[in-house]
């Protein structure tokens, strides 16, 4: 047994080496994200959003590194890889509006003005907008109107929109007078 150990003390120094620097990696972004959104008042659970996909960047980062540490040929691993990201594509291709949704999240985390109690107007011509803004999610806006009516508004179409914010944070109590 201790023969497996000698025999491999390279790739196990060099294993718990790509796992702290990744640790200490996801540990800055996570700090990051959280400062960000900390700073720009972003809802927590925007930021835990934001934190899952740190966590699959840097588990797709592991498995590279410690698969070449362990002895698996570059070569075979960018075979492997870009399968792997070709089938992806091709899935993502079929679905590009999730996958726009997404990287709009992941814009609207980091730029988008207005937060969750925020009333706002889109100005839409087929359908112009003057709601509430009651939540951020990964791939819409859950917006309610002031006559109680929710709609769930694509995160991509919010950035292609021009929005407008009526109230920063809108208060129940000023009733429909508002509008």
């Amino acid at each position: 047994m201790p023969d497996i150990f000698i025999l491999n003390q390279n790739q196990i120094i060099t294993t718990i080496a790509i796992i702290l620097v990744l640790w200490i990696f996801q540990f800055i972004l996570k700090k990051t994200a959280n400062r960000v959104g900390h700073k720009s008042g972003i809802h927590v659970t925007r930021t835990r959003l934001m934190f899952k996909y740190i966590n699959v960047l840097v588990t797709i980062l592991a498995i590279f590194f410690l698969s070449l540490t362990w002895g698996y040929n570059p070569q075979e691993l960018a075979l492997i890889f870009s399968s792997v990201f070709a089938i992806i594509g091709v899935a993502m291709f079929a679905i590009w509006s999730i996958l726009s949704n997404i990287t709009a999240g992941i814009i609207l985390f980091f730029s988008f003005p207005y937060k969750i109690g925020s009333r706002i107007r889109i100005h839409d011509k087929e359908m112009p907008i003057d709601a509430i803004i009651e939540d951020i999610r990964a791939f819409h806006l859950h917006l309610r109107t002031l006559e109680g009516e929710l709609i769930t508004y694509p995160n991509n179409l919010i950035l292609q929109k021009a929005v407008s914010l009526v109230e920063k944070e809108y208060h129940a109590d000023e009733g429909k007078d508002a509008l």
